[in-house]
């Protein structure tokens, strides 16, 4: 069994990207090392985003719903399409697009329609097909076999730039991390050594920095104060150490904080809202018509409050980021959300 070794201070941002079904978090498993998802995962409703490392380089992994997932509203696709971006900024280095090489549907095939539909046309050179196998990979000529026999799956490879490489489902597997690194930074190489970008992902970025602005003003006070009480317990060198520790975990927790939640995204969530308040009140008033014109108003009410609730959800995963991405003494994303979006607008 491969040892990993320390990751590279270099962090590489791959967008892992499902069809349908577990693949993609298969894949994340595969790359990290580690059960991040559990085996039986087949769909997740928020974005996640998890640090580790592959053969050695520090790796930064997204994972978003899969993108034919059909059991979230279309607003709250859309906001978390918009939450993977942020949450990837300033772009990624590679598009990881999983399928189950025993398992390809139609709907795998039409994948690169989808992909820049929602990326961007040109997200297709970033993109790599990762195929995920069950068994032993040594000596078994799978790849072999994807270029000689499965015609669908080098119809669906060769959309791809015919960029791909197959993984074990079994994320204790370690045999082929350093092949799959070699892979994606040749083709990173291949694009002149850096990340993709689009008007979207700059979108993101623009508001994640005005976000952590903001809440930088809002916390200057407090960061100010542990200053102080840090010069009053060290001396010298520690002193700066301190310092330095203490900024990189200020700007880390800011930083996350910007990415779950900013303008962008509580933009997008407000038209959730609104879209399932209109849909919501017609319908509702529809079926209130049998009961004659009050029962149009009274059901036109109540859908409308229900539709409103579906369209806006904005489930984000606060306890995994909160234990994943940044010290969780200091986070309550609960809070934030309901307060930057619901609270009288301060100042």
């Amino acid at each position: 069994m491969e040892k990993r070794k320390k990751g590279s201070a270099t962090e590489l941002r791959l967008m892992v990207v499902g069809s349908s079904g577990p693949s993609q978090f298969h894949l994340t498993n595969a790359i990290l090392g580690r059960e991040e998802f559990p085996k039986d995962t087949a769909r997740i409703s928020s974005t996640r985003r998890n640090m580790g490392d592959l053969a050695g380089r520090r790796v930064a992994v997204i994972n978003a719903p899969n993108i034919y997932e059909k059991d979230i509203s279309k607003a709250k696709r859309k906001m978390e399409l918009r939450r993977s971006k942020c949450l990837c900024i300033p772009g990624p280095h590679a598009f990881l697009v999983a399928f189950d090489i025993e398992n390809i549907s139609l709907n795998d095939i039409s994948t690169p329609k989808l992909m820049k539909k929602r990326f961007g046309r040109h997200c297709m050179r970033h993109c790599m097909v990762l195929l995920a196998f069950e068994g032993n990979l040594e000596g078994s000529g799978v790849e072999d076999r994807v270029r000689k026999t499965e015609w669908y799956l080098r119809e669906l490879i060769e959309k791809f730039n015919g960029r791909f490489h197959v993984f074990s489902k079994n994320w204790r597997d370690r045999s082929r991390d350093r092949e799959l690194l070699q892979k994606i930074e040749r083709m990173v190489a291949s694009l002149g050594g850096g990340f993709f970008s689009s008007r979207t992902f700059q979108k993101a970025e623009e508001s994640v920095k005005k976000e952590e602005k903001r809440i930088r003003k809002q916390r200057s006070a407090e960061m100010e104060k542990a200053w102080m009480e840090l010069e009053k317990q060290y001396i010298a060198e520690e002193l700066r150490n301190q310092k330095d520790t203490y900024t990189a975990s200020i700007a880390a927790e800011i930083r996350t904080k910007a990415q779950m939640d900013n303008s962008w995204l509580r933009t997008s969530l407000a038209r959730g809202l609104g879209t399932g308040l209109v849909v919501g009140a017609v319908m509702g008033a529809l079926f209130g018509s049998i009961e004659g014109p009050g029962g149009m108003v009274l059901y036109g009410i109540i859908g409308g409050a229900v539709g409103g609730s579906a369209g806006g959800t904005a489930q984000v995963a606060i306890k995994h980021m909160e234990n994943r991405v940044a010290p969780p003494s200091r986070l309550n994303f609960n809070s934030i959300f309901i307060n930057r979006f619901f609270a009288a607008p301060r100042f």
